[in-house]
């Protein structure tokens, strides 16, 4: 999207948000009628693989993931007939025990169910609300506190505004509204502390969530949804974070929440309730109409009891019913029937809301919602941006999250540095200044193999990279905040220097000790196809761990494919000697490569002999004989060849090792820029699958 489709926007460092004109607030009404959401019973997926804390959170958010019921598999109502409004201003919060399916709600709401699977109809302002109009104009908070550990409050907000604000907003003022925002969510005693985690202390866990909170709200969206933003805080922490959620309602926001058991304090603060039991409406009001609610239904509150409490209780003893909850849901039925003949309290909020859709969000960004707009004025559904920035910005931003975080932790290169070294010495010490002689190409050949092989298996280092950034990608891309596209790039830049410096490592270790031949040159083409190898293997293990989600599943498959690729690199079993049926697998091996380019790198001198005289005889019956009887074959091998061959006559070399190990068919630098292009090919395909299996969406 180019830079002057945004209108640039001014901050003002004391507020919330950028200064509003003067005038009555812009009016939004989310309205839902008649949701509905099945799911067939039965059925798993990759998910079943996670950790039991984590699959109940997750379950269903990848649509890739979940394995598909039989078709003829009873379905379950998720949700069934749910119908009401959300207005700016006003706090609604959805409340209902677990199952009961808040969460489903607040899904459908946010466009995270596949529309052909949800029924029923989701409008802001009378207009329908989806795809992409509403990612940029809509943020969601998941439960879980999804954050890089190492950064600050103010570096995770300062990064989070670089992706959601748009590079036509200067530096300063993108400052500015991350001040703005820290001051808003009660975070300016901690802003400079590291978010944290196990290993590293770091903000509490109710400034966590509050930090969660802001990074998707940094760009004042218009829509704001929340998964229980209070689970697993305690009581006062709780309480801070819906005070924030209030005050961002009240800038002009329509904020919808999850909640499963509020406090007295926390009930008293919010406009609105939902309540929902196995899928349908038992209340729809505010909390002060809890009371007169259940005294009509025939089970009054007590006076000195949470009512929010006690409506949970009372919906938990129905559902042990044979009839469920069915009775109180008919009963809300009856009473919003009776109480809508009667003048409503909210009518005049309900009159205002007549802002055609377009018009209000142009509205809203001339007030200051910090939405990247048109300049162009044109009501039109282009006038809201995919994207706030160009890709090279956000992979810039990318990048210098990923620096940032990883240089915090340098005890991970150091690893990793201390694992090459290693082996490098004890490659170095056993294959100690090998010679020129029939067993010395053996030990050669041992000696590439390995090493080589190392150089993808120490990849593997990268799988959990990926796997532990997954929910962080995928709250991020769910509402662009930056192109998948960009993501992969930036990935990419930042695993290749170190994979530098690992390279020089290893080869400075184990070139001269070994005692290769070549000088320099040799030398540097070691160094590059080395680099080629852990390219072409962190791309290869970046790829898998975006297809499998789970560290230790993941391990295992990439130990088994990397075993199979040295199986056919033409090690153990020469290229012209795999059957036919196989040697397509040889040409897949990405150990193959590189192999064959060292071989080449290290006998390609056609001069340099391996094998002279007597030498050849070493590995047979013969080889155990004095040196006189050795003589005497050679000569009568020599009088029946014809030739003169004596004790240091060349029988074998550079060129003939080459030929017996079949390495002949690809020169050395076509091994090199194919190992390369495998590299490429894998974040190919790492991307391919990251926009195919990554819709966040449920099915």
């Amino acid at each position: 999207m180019a830079t002057s489709a945004h209108t640039v926007l001014d901050v003002d460092s004391g507020g919330g948000a950028a200064t509003a004109a003067a005038g009555p607030p812009v009016p939004y009404l989310l309205s839902f009628t008649d949701l509905s959401y099945s799911v067939r019973k039965g059925g798993g997926g990759v998910l079943s693989c996670l950790p039991s804390s984590r699959r109940r959170r997750h379950s269903n958010r990848l649509a890739s993931a979940d394995a598909p019921a039989p078709p003829d598999a009873p379905t379950k109502a998720l949700l069934d007939g749910i119908s009401g409004e959300a207005r700016d201003g006003e706090l609604f919060a959805v409340m209902g025990a677990s199952g009961s399916g808040k969460s489903t709600l607040v899904d459908a709401l946010a466009g995270r169910i596949a529309r052909e699977s949800l029924r029923g109809a989701v409008e802001l302002n009378g207009e329908p609300l989806h795809g992409r109009r509403l990612r940029a104009i809509s943020a969601y908070v998941m439960q879980d506190d999804l954050l890089y550990p190492m950064l600050t409050v103010r570096e995770t907000l300062l990064f989070a505004a670089e992706f959601r604000l748009p590079r036509a907003l200067s530096p300063d003022k993108k400052r500015a509204r991350v001040d703005a925002l820290i001051d808003q969510l009660g975070l300016a005693r901690a802003a400079d502390t590291i978010i944290g985690d196990e290993a590293h202390r770091g903000v509490s866990g109710g400034e966590r969530r509050r930090v969660s909170i802001g990074t998707d709200i940094v760009h004042d969206p218009i829509l704001l949804f929340l998964d229980e933003p209070t689970s697993g805080l305690d009581s006062a922490s709780a309480f801070m974070v819906v005070q924030v959620l209030r005050r961002i309602a009240q800038s002009g926001s329509v904020v919808i929440m999850t909640i499963h058991q509020p406090s007295a304090r926390i009930l008293n603060i919010l406009d609105r309730l939902l309540l929902l039991s196995r899928g349908r409406t038992v209340y729809a009001g505010t909390p002060v109409g809890l009371k007169p609610f259940f005294s009509e239904f025939g089970d009054p509150i007590p006076d000195n009891e949470n009512p929010a409490e006690f409506a949970l209780d009372t919906i938990r003893e129905l559902e042990h019913q044979p009839d469920g909850a069915a009775p109180l849901a008919d009963f809300n039925v009856k009473w919003q029937s009776m109480h809508a003949a009667l003048p409503a309290a909210d009518s005049k909020d309900s009159k205002r809301c007549t802002m055609p859709l377009e018009l209000a969000i142009t509205e809203s960004v001339s007030r200051g919602k910090l939405v990247a707009g048109s300049g162009s004025g044109t009501a039109s559904s282009t006038s809201v941006p995919t994207f706030a920035n160009p890709l090279s910005v956000e992979v810039w931003v990318l990048m210098k999250r990923s620096f940032t975080n990883t240089g915090r932790m340098p005890e991970l290169f150091v690893m990793r540095l201390g694992t090459i070294m290693v082996t490098g010495f004890i490659l170095a010490t056993i294959f100690w200044r090998l010679d020129d002689t029939p067993k010395g190409v053996q030990e050669r050949l041992g000696f590439f193999a390995m090493a080589m092989s190392t150089m993808f298996y120490v990849c593997a280092d990268a799988l959990p990279v990926f796997v532990q950034e997954r929910h962080i990608y995928l709250r991020e891309t769910a509402h662009n905040a930056y192109r998948r596209l960009s993501y992969v790039f930036a990935n990419a830049v930042v695993a290749f220097p170190p994979l530098v410096f690992l390279s020089l490592a290893f080869a400075v270790t184990t070139f001269f000790a070994v005692g290769l031949a070549g000088g320099g040159g040799s030398f540097l083409f070691f160094v590059l196809i080395i680099l080629a190898s852990f390219w072409a293997g962190s791309g290869f293990v970046t790829f898998l761990s975006a297809v499998v989600p789970h560290v230790m599943l993941g391990y295992t498959v990439v130990v088994a494919i990397l075993a199979y690729f040295l199986l056919f690199s033409g090690f153990f079993i020469n290229r012209d000697r795999i059957p036919s049926y196989w040697i397509w697998f040889h040409y897949l091996s990405l150990v193959k490569y590189p192999y064959q380019a060292v071989l080449q790198n290290e006998f390609r001198d056609a001069t340099r002999c391996f094998s002279r005289g007597v030498e050849m005889f070493d590995g047979t019956p013969i080889g155990a004989m004095s040196r006189a009887v050795k003589l005497k074959v050679l000569d009568a091998i020599s009088k029946t060849l014809g030739t003169n061959m004596t004790a240091n006559t060349c029988v074998t070399t550079g060129a003939d090792v080459l030929a017996q190990q079949a390495v002949t068919d690809i020169g050395k630098w076509k091994c090199l820029l194919v190992t390369v292009a495998w590299g490429f090919f894998f974040r190919a395909l790492f991307y391919v699958v990251l926009l195919v299996g990554s819709k966040n969406k449920r099915r």
